[in-house]
């Protein structure tokens, strides 16, 4: 009996865990430049800790929002049309590839040490980011976009607490300034094919061009 129990939790989580590593890859790959920019911040004196934090969070609530908000289209609208919303992600992570070849253009950082210039900050440099949310979300619950939030919630959380540490340990930032670049445009590309897949777009692609 208490074997069953404790199963119970355990085998929930199990079930979770690809849920849990797709809020993190989402996360992690529409958030790398994010990161250098909190980098900036938490170096720059004029700005405190506490305003950095909370502009961090407002603004990526502020991109979560209104990236639920668009996914709401999968309640009329058939899921294997959604997914075919993934070729976004696809083209953001190209069009990404693309601009490695301008290199040498650093993120900007607020001329005002604010809570909200530090959101504004954060939304500007977002805009990508809903493009990689709404399809991402449409084609899963309301529970589910809830533990996505809650994932990133944490992740946010990570990402200040490592910006502050590499503040304090310079060389370990350049080397992910140097490789992040290259690395989330691939991991874009690689969630856009996914959710075409998981959403069975391309199967009815296929099948609506007699293939």
């Amino acid at each position: 009996m208490w074997v069953i129990v404790f199963a119970k939790p355990t085998d929930a989580l199990l079930t979770q865990l690809p849920l849990l590593a797709l809020a993190i890859t989402l996360f992690g790959s529409t958030n790398i430049d994010d990161l250098v920019v909190l980098i900036g911040f938490f170096a720059d004196r004029r700005f405190r800790t506490r305003d950095i934090v909370a502009g961090q969070y407002a603004g990526l609530a502020v991109l979560f929002l209104v990236s639920a908000a668009g996914s709401l289209l999968s309640l009329v609208v058939p899921k294997a049309y959604l997914g075919l919303l993934g070729i976004f992600p696809v083209l953001i992570g190209i069009g990404k590839l693309i601009e490695l070849r301008h290199e040498g253009s650093e993120p900007k950082n607020s001329s005002h040490g604010s809570i909200a210039g530090v959101a504004l900050v954060t939304i500007s440099n977002g805009g990508d980011n809903i493009g990689v949310y709404v399809p991402a979300f449409a084609v899963h619950s309301g529970g589910e976009i809830a533990i996505i939030a809650a994932v990133f919630v944490a992740m946010t959380a990570l990402w200040c607490i490592l910006a502050h540490w590499m503040v304090n340990h310079r060389r370990f930032g350049a080397p992910l300034r140097r490789y992040g670049h290259i690395f989330a445009p691939l991991v874009l590309i690689g969630i856009g094919i996914s959710i075409i897949h998981n959403a069975g777009s391309l199967a009815w692609l296929l099948r609506r061009m007699g293939l």
